[in-house]
C-alpha cells in the first residue's frame, strides 16, 4: 500500500493533505490566520499534483485510481472540514456555526463523489469546484481587520453556506487552465505570506 505514495503526484497530494490537517489543528488551537496561511499550501499541492501526474511516464492505472481517490480525500479536508473547523472556532461551536460547518462538509463530500463518478461535462465542471473554497476563505481573512468581529463571523458563515449551495448546484464552470493556474498559485503564495506574518504578530 505504501508503494502508492512513491508516485510523485500521489506524494504531492499526500503533502497537501498533511498541510490541510496541520491547518485544521492550528484552527482548533485558535491560530486562525496561521491556519488559513497553511491551508493555501494544500491548494497549491492540489494544483501541482495533476500537472505532475499528467507528465509522469508509464504511470499505471492503479496508481492513477489511487491518486484520484486520495485527491478527493485531500479536497474534502481542505475545502470542507477545514473551513468548517474555522466556523466552529469563530462561533465557539454555536449551533449556527455547527449547522453551517455540517452543511459545507456534506456538500463538499457530495460534490467530490459526483465528480468522481461523472467527471466533466463538455469540458466543464457541474457545480462550483471545491478548489474555490480556500481562495475565497483566505480573501475574507485578508479583509478581516476591516470588519467588526461579529460582522466578520456572520459574513463568514453566510459565505460558506453559499459555497455549499454552489458546490451542489447545476452551474457549468470552465476548468481552470493556462495562465489561471499561475494567477491562483501566485495569489496563494502571496496571501499565505501576508496571513502568516499577521498571525505571528498576534500574541
Amino acid at each position: 500500500m505504501i508503494r502508492f505514495i512513491n508516485d510523485p503526484a500521489n506524494a504531492i497530494t499526500m503533502i497537501g493533505l498533511l498541510f490541510a490537517m496541520i491547518a485544521s489543528a492550528s484552527a482548533l488551537a485558535g491560530r486562525l490566520e496561521i491556519a488559513v496561511a497553511l491551508s493555501l499550501w494544500s491548494l497549491l499541492a492540489d494544483h501541482l499534483d495533476g500537472y505532475v501526474a499528467a507528465r509522469t511516464r508509464n504511470r499505471s492505472m492503479d496508481m492513477g485510481e489511487i491518486g484520484k481517490h486520495l485527491d478527493s480525500f485531500a479536497d474534502l479536508v481542505s475545502a470542507g472540514i477545514f473551513p468548517g473547523i474555522l466556523a466552529l472556532s469563530l462561533t465557539k461551536s454555536h449551533p449556527i456555526g455547527i449547522c453551517a460547518a455540517a452543511l459545507l462538509v456534506a456538500a463538499t463530500a457530495l460534490r467530490l463523489a459526483f465528480f468522481n463518478v461523472f467527471g466533466l461535462y463538455e469540458a466543464r465542471f457541474i457545480g462550483v469546484p471545491t478548489t474555490y473554497a480556500l481562495p475565497i476563505v483566505s480573501a475574507l481573512f485578508l479583509a478581516k481587520p476591516l470588519l467588526d468581529a461579529r460582522i466578520f463571523t456572520e459574513v463568514y458563515l453566510l459565505t460558506i453556506t453559499v459555497l455549499a449551495v454552489f458546490f451542489v448546484s447545476s452551474l457549468r464552470v470552465p476548468k481552470t487552465k493556462g495562465i489561471m493556474y499561475l494567477v491562483v498559485s501566485t495569489y496563494c503564495i502571496a496571501a499565505s505570506g501576508a496571513l502568516a506574518m499577521r498571525g505571528w504578530s498576534i500574541p
